[in-house]
């Protein structure tokens, strides 16, 4: 019998690794985080702030001052390189409360060569609204660094214009939920897909009992959910603990133009193809000469402009690939021919033309 047990839990092991929370599949709708955006300042900089020219920092400075009583002529605005006008962003999460703190970003606006060592001095988050939602300050968390000689020479290692303050911002206004606490509750597919849209209904059903749960579209499901706010939040909690089998998505390479990044998952698979792949190499090299003419015959001197030309093409042999190779064998091959990233992309767009590649490309 234990036997039996183990060979039936083998066989059904690669559906249970499917299995995924609920929550982690849909949003429920209305329930969402907010964008906040503020300006500030950034003090504290040893010289690396902002320069002279970066007019809107220094009259920032000139604002804050007055607000603690100090009085400067306009025409003079104070010139100071240890502060950098920034953008102060953050994410105000769902349901997020008065007194709760949560992580801002801080990325300078002006010219200012670093923000290491720096602090940001109070400033107003706001929403799309305009309305204040959380204040920012604190000492920043800068991952880069940037140092410069005496002749110019500098080096730069990440990005020294941009950090983050931990636990930075504290929340002053909580938002108020877009959704309407009925009778039911909004289920919506983070990637939408016709089987999991079924396989989330029939889990839901077969929890709560029949007609619970109804898909509108492959996108967004409606579930009959409890209006008293503490029986509602028991309902949430169980479906939060439901575990679904996600349905099967279409295999898909993705390609960044920019970086040359390219990323398959491993369910790629490619038809029987032969695959040659080769590179032409031209090259051209010039060289100025000078054309002497003998001497007592009259003629000048004139400049000369030799070229060289040089073309080598590498020979490659050609690669066969059986029917439903594997992601290991595909790289395998592309590794063999000796591809580049850039040229990675141009052998996988031949054989999708071929029909001999099953993903989807997709370019970012």
């Amino acid at each position: 019998m234990k036997h039996c047990i183990s060979a039936v839990l083998l066989l059904l092991w690669p559906l249970l690794l499917q299995a995924r929370p609920l929550l982690d599949l849909v949003d429920i709708q209305g329930v969402r985080d907010n964008q906040l955006v503020g300006y500030g300042l950034v003090v504290g900089l040893p010289g690396s702030g902002d320069k002279s020219q970066v007019r809107f920092a220094a009259q920032s400075l000139n604002n804050m001052l007055k607000q603690f009583g100090v009085q400067l002529d306009e025409s003079s605005l104070p010139k100071s390189k240890n502060v950098a006008a920034v953008a102060v962003t953050a994410t105000l999460p769902a349901n997020a409360s008065p007194g709760q703190t949560m992580d801002v970003t801080i990325m300078s606006l002006g010219d200012a060569k670093s923000l290491h060592g720096g602090s940001l001095m109070l400033t107003p988050l706001r929403g799309v609204d305009g309305k204040v939602y959380a204040l920012a300050q604190g000492n920043l968390v800068v991952g880069g660094l940037n140092a410069t000689g005496q002749n110019g020479s500098s080096v730069t290692v990440n990005v020294p214009t941009a950090g983050i303050i931990p636990s930075g911002a504290i929340v002053e206004r909580s938002v108020q939920q877009l959704y309407d606490p009925g009778a039911q509750v909004v289920l919506n597919l983070k990637q939408p897909n016709y089987q999991t849209a079924r396989n989330v209904v029939t889990a839901i059903n077969q929890v709560f009992g029949p007609d619970v749960a109804r898909a509108e579209h492959k996108g967004k499901l409606v579930v009959s959910a409890p209006v008293d706010a503490n029986s509602r939040i028991t309902f949430m909690s169980m479906l939060q603990d439901i575990d679904v089998e996600e349905g099967s998505q279409r295999p898909r390479v993705v390609f960044n133009s920019r970086t040359g990044t390219v990323v398959m998952n491993d369910v790629v698979r490619v038809k029987r193809a032969a695959v040659s792949h080769g590179s032409l190499t031209i090259t051209i090299s010039e060289q100025q000469g000078v054309s002497q003419p003998l001497p007592f015959s009259g003629g000048t001197t004139t400049p000369v402009q030799n070229s060289a030309v040089n073309v080598q093409e590498r020979t490659a042999n050609m690669m066969l690939w059986p029917e439903g190779s594997s992601l290991d064998a595909i790289v395998q091959a592309i590794n063999a021919l000796g591809a580049t990233p850039a040229e990675l992309m141009s052998i996988l767009i031949a054989l999708d033309n071929a029909g001999a590649l099953d993903a989807d490309l997709l370019v970012i």
